[in-house]
């Protein structure tokens, strides 16, 4: 591969031992690493000095840490050409676990799980090249074909909508959907804005599948909790659907919904590297709700969803997807309006009041 067309890379992290395993994973999946830093001070020179397309940032640092970096990179003082996304790889503990989800809403792009000690590193180097090389591609303007690193959003497009994407018009039952939230990359950012919007009782209850590693959503729920009136809770299993409360998939297990409307866990196998995977959720939940299901599918790589999306579809529910304009990465979103299964693309602004009238508060 050209060393022009490969992603440019800063590595920061206190430990030179975890420098030396990113790096390394890093230029196995063909990723160049044109810089080490030990600390955030030091990060933030070579972000000045080399201009990378992305950079791995530890949380964890002497001097300043990694959230004072992701601070600094937010300063309308500082160039543009200074901003770059940020991979946040985190070990894992409970006070990590919320340090990390707070990066998420200081605008860092994506999170990796830092390899536990005897754990195989095949997973992790597959999921830091993965999320690299979208970070990078955010830059460069390029993930799906567009994406947007989120730093300032555009107002919605005043461009027609997309096939099969009118706006809403709401059809069938208007109150009592139950709702199915899914969304990855910039995910917590965005639920963090819509979910405070959200009624104390929304539906037949809310079902929510964000792409994490295991460990990290119980700490986004309580943060979610925190700021919305709807109950949220990190599921466990067993809970019954209930109009004021949204559950949310733990990390590492799929959340399945069962005929009497109960969550159960789930830990078969990852589908497509992913677990949860937010199809099974929304498919289960078609089959339970019928024309009764609202599916929103927010930011985030890949195509998860859209097979739960024309199961929806198909027993009549309706789909509200988040718009190009406001995304991370318009990845998920896009499969589904490209596929002319949503029934509305709207800027996230936009989504909050939408789903109140298709669910029903």
């Amino acid at each position: 591969m050209p060393s022009a067309s490969r992603p440019r890379v800063v590595v920061a992290d206190d430990s030179g031992l975890m420098r030396r395993v990113v790096t390394h994973a890093l230029e196995n999946e063909g990723i160049e690493v044109v810089g080490a830093a030990k600390d955030g001070d030091e990060a933030l020179e070579l972000c000045r000095r080399l201009r990378p397309d992305a950079m791995t940032l530890d949380l964890a640092m002497p001097g300043l840490d990694g959230m004072g970096v992701l601070r600094a990179l937010k300063d309308p003082s500082r160039p543009p050409s200074e901003v770059v996304p940020v991979v946040v790889v985190s070990a894992f503990s409970p006070s990590f676990g919320a340090r990390a989800v707070d990066a998420l809403a200081e605008g860092a792009f994506d999170l990796v799980a830092k390899p536990a000690t005897g754990e195989p590193l095949s997973h992790f180097v597959s999921q830091l090249g993965d999320k690299v090389r979208a970070a990078a591609a955010s830059r460069r303007g390029a993930v799906n074909g567009a994406a947007h690193a989120g730093r300032g959003r555009r107002a919605p497009s005043a461009l027609p909508p997309r096939r099969g994407a009118a706006r809403p018009a709401p059809a069938g039952p208007r109150t009592g959907r139950c709702v199915v939230i899914a969304s990855s990359t910039g995910g917590p950012r965005a639920l963090a804005e819509l979910m405070p919007r959200l009624p104390a009782r929304l539906g037949a209850g809310t079902l929510m599948v964000q792409h994490m590693p295991a460990g990290f959503t119980a700490s986004l729920a309580q943060r979610l909790d925190r700021a919305s009136k709807l109950t949220i809770k990190e599921a466990t299993g067993d809970e019954l659907l209930d109009p004021a409360v949204a559950l949310l998939a733990p990390g590492g297990s799929h959340l399945r919904l069962t005929e009497s409307r109960r969550a159960r866990l789930s830990d078969a196998a990852p589908i497509g590297a992913l677990r949860p995977r937010a199809d099974l959720t929304i498919q289960d939940a078609a089959a339970v709700f019928g024309e009764r299901t609202l599916l929103v599918v927010l930011t985030g790589m890949g195509r998860d969803g859209l097979d739960g999306a024309r199961e929806v579809k198909r027993r009549g529910g309706r789909i509200l997807v988040e718009a190009e304009s406001s995304c991370t990465v318009y990845g998920m979103p896009r499969a589904i309006a490209e596929a002319g299964l949503a029934d509305a693309v709207l800027d996230l602004r936009e989504l909050p009041e939408a789903i109140i009238q298709e669910a029903g508060a």
